[in-house]
């Protein structure tokens, strides 16, 4: 047997569960043990102190010196009782994933003694060498200098032995270098907006905040299998591979019964996120065998995405304890399911309403449905922005396969709900009569919340589906950061608000009465977003066919994907807005696309030398004993009986030879194509050529070494394979 490759089988044959035990009776005896909230910082602040930061988090109030040193004395008296030593500005920078640099408390006096020290400025700010983050051009290289900035509305927490304090990330002249910066800008302009439109419903309004509740799926394999295929280790996801004779196709593994090991895993994980004030509630086993999920409790979007990217860390940190590795990539296993990170959107008001939920009376129903087709209008305007939003090298491989939604962004609102937005399609433009008017309120508005109560329509293939309460933006990445496509999803919707409100205001100017003003518009927007509501199969040929006729685009690529984030249109958007510049729209197009094409770049580096120095010489070693036992057959047999007992393996013979030159042609061939395409000063244009003639001799070299697969002894082959590394156990 493979030397490798028996070495992990064997240590995963040993494996005994790694045992886990909580030594809490329940959760709330440790939920936020580990967090600087607002209980403990009233236990710790004055309350002068305790009321400036509740206004900055609120308001955005600006938190001066003095009291700054006052709130950091009193986060380092907590942090130091938790055995704290250290303390971190923790960021996210444009990686899409975090950042931190540690500093202790600690410092050294004049008289060789030492004091601990931590004060309001080192809280507000820290200047971190930041030279070799991505910055899309923004700054030269030998330019370091780059702010952290305390962030009051995401708490401060403790990891391990370090106080880590959220912070945004900034250049020396100001431009945002982080994924937090524009996303507080969009909730900001979302906040602003949503609350105008609200306070035609209820003048008590004074906030609107995003909320998100985020799905996280992964895969687990065993560390053994991990460490011995060198495509998981160094890029993520298996380059080769032949499916398993069963994989998902009975369905059962989703929702089964937790493996020991990993149910031992997920109690740690949820352990470690409940101290972080990490609200998870649910866990289960996915679709493909290997794969699982597990889902917070919706929170306040800054704050969600927060702690999404912890969770991430802690993914990865606890699954190595469990001796196993997490797999965040979108499609780490080739014909089984890939994995997502749905985004649960919705928006909630100060008063404790949320605003895509109906409630009790028609007023609060014409709310739900101003807020409701404003988001279906926002979708239709902005698509393609939208689709930029999900694109990376890992989403292209999962997007349109095995239960992922297609490229094509559309809605899915269910039936019923269509049929409501159909009827008010039809309304006559104008003033309403009384009549109308109560007919509308009763028998169309007022019916909303029975439709929603038994409304259990759900369409998976949909990439953006109303679910009772919220919508789904389902086609998000598993790896992907969440503020991306929440910047992008709150700023679409902060603009449609701006130019609902403008346009109802004008019809009440004009002398129409509120709600008819209201009525008027809706009705406007609905039949102009009729071609982005689809209730269909979004796998079928015949969507991509219809989609088309609607006008809808189908990029499956993300290098043209990313060409709709820097339009005309959508960089006007993010500056009438403030959320970004033109030279931080550029930046990050010119990163993303970067990152996609150095992923290509790895990727198919990492096969050519699989393939060339772990499958090209077992094939031959395998071809070799086939050809002496053919000789050996020749030598004890003659004429026909010889060529009756020998043609199979002369075939295999042949076969493995065809199999292998090909592959060393398409390797070379690979090569020199990179060779060619590495000298492309464009980085636009060296994405598309990684993308368009890279990956396909990877497909190519992989169909080889997977037919190879088949015909090889077992026991030769060199790497573990599919239905050992998916069935964790």
């Amino acid at each position: 047997m493979a030397t490798i490759r028996f070495h992990a089988l064997k240590e995963v044959l040993s494996r005994k569960p790694v045992e886990f035990k909580n030594p809490y009776s329940k959760s709330s005896d440790y939920y936020s043990s580990n967090v600087f909230n607002l209980k403990i910082m009233r236990e710790y602040m004055t309350p002068d102190a305790y009321k400036v930061v509740v206004a900055a988090i609120e308001t955005g109030k600006k938190i001066d010196r003095n009291m700054a040193d006052s709130i950091a004395a009193s986060m380092k008296a907590w942090a130091s009782s938790r055995g704290v030593t250290h303390y971190t500005h923790w960021f996210q920078p444009l990686t899409g994933s975090t950042a931190e640099k540690h500093d202790a408390f600690f410092e050294p006096t004049m008289d060789g003694q030492a004091i601990e020290r931590f004060d309001g400025g080192q809280l507000v700010q820290q200047e971190p060498d930041a030279s070799s983050f991505p910055n899309g051009g923004i700054r030269n290289t030998f330019e370091a200098r780059g702010y952290t900035a305390w962030d009051p509305t995401s708490p401060a927490f403790i990891m391990g032995s370090t106080l880590c304090i959220p912070t945004v990330f900034v250049s020396y002249t100001g431009e945002a270098l982080d994924n937090k910066t524009p996303l507080l800008r969009a909730l900001q302009a979302i906040d602003e907006a949503a609350t105008e439109v609200c306070r035609y419903f209820d003048k008590r309004v004074n906030k609107v905040v995003a909320t998100l509740g985020w799905e996280q799926e992964y895969f687990l394999v065993d560390t053994a299998m991990y460490n011995a295929r060198p495509d998981l280790v160094l890029s993520g996801r298996t380059l080769l591979g032949q499916a398993p004779a069963k994989g998902q196709q009975l369905d059962d593994h989703y929702f089964g019964s937790i493996p020991e090991r990993v149910m031992s895993f997920m109690r740690e994980l949820e352990f470690e996120s409940h101290k972080l004030g990490i609200p998870v509630k649910t866990r289960h086993n996915e679709v493909a065998p290997g794969q699982f999920e597990l889902a917070p409790i919706f929170e306040e979007t800054n704050v969600a995405v927060d702690h999404n990217s912890l969770l991430m860390d802690l993914l990865e940190k606890i699954a190595r304890r469990h001796n196993m590795r997490v797999l965040l990539h979108e499609k780490p296993f080739a014909n089984v399911n890939g994995s997502g990170k749905h985004n649960n959107w919705s928006l909630a008001t100060d008063t404790g309403v949320n605003l895509l939920s109906p409630g009790k009376t028609p007023k609060s129903n014409l709310q739900f449905l101003t807020f409701f087709v404003n988001t279906i209008k926002a979708v239709k305007e902005h698509d393609n922005l939208l689709r930029a939003a999900i694109a990376s090298a890992g989403n292209d491989h999962r997007l349109g396969a095995n239960e992922a939604p297609p490229a094509i962004i559309s809605v899915f609102i269910g039936s019923q709900l269509t049929e409501v937005l159909e009827e008010l399609s039809k309304l006559e433009s104008g003033k309403l009569s009384p009549e109308k008017k109560t007919d509308l309120k009763l028998n169309v508005v007022g019916k909303i919340p029975e439709i929603l109560l038994d409304n259990t329509d759900r369409n998976r293939t949909s990439p953006f589906a109303f679910t009772g309460n919220k919508f789904e933006f389902r086609a998000v990445g598993s790896s992907a950061n969440c503020a991306s496509p929440m910047t992008i999803l709150n700023t679409i919707m902060a603009k449609q608000l701006r130019l609902f409100k403008a346009e109802v205001d004008q019809l009440i100017a004009d002398g129409m009465k509120k709600d008819d003003a209201i009525f008027n518009v809706l009705k406007t927007y609905i039949n102009d977003s009729k071609a982005i509501l689809f209730e269909g199969d979004g796998y079928s040929e015949d969507w991509v066919v219809e989609a088309a006729k609607r006008g809808l685009e189908n990029v499956k690529t993300t290098p043209q994907a990313l060409d709709f984030y820097v339009s005309d249109k959508a960089v006007a958007l993010f500056q009438e807005l403030e959320i970004m510049s033109s030279v931080e729209v550029h930046a990050r197009h010119e990163i993303m696309l970067e990152e996609y094409f150095k992923k290509i770049q790895i990727e198919s580096r990492v096969l050519g030398d699989i393939a060339g120095n772990h499958i090209v010489p077992t094939a031959i070693r395998y071809q070799n004993l086939l050809i002496e036992n053919v000789q050996r057959l020749k030598d004890i047999l003659e004429g026909e009986v010889f060529n009756k007992v020998a043609k199979e393996q002369l075939d295999m013979i042949t076969e493995i030879s065809e199999r292998v030159s090909t592959i060393i042609s398409e390797k070379e061939s690979m090569i020199d194509a990179r060779r060619r395409i590495n000298k492309y000063e464009d980085t636009r244009e060296k994405a598309i050529a990684y993308c368009d003639e890279v990956r396909p001799y990877m497909d190519r070299i992989r169909y080889q070494v997977d037919k190879l697969e088949l015909l090889i002894d077992d026991e030769l082959w060199p790497l573990p394979k599919y239905r050992e590394m998916l069935f964790v156990k």
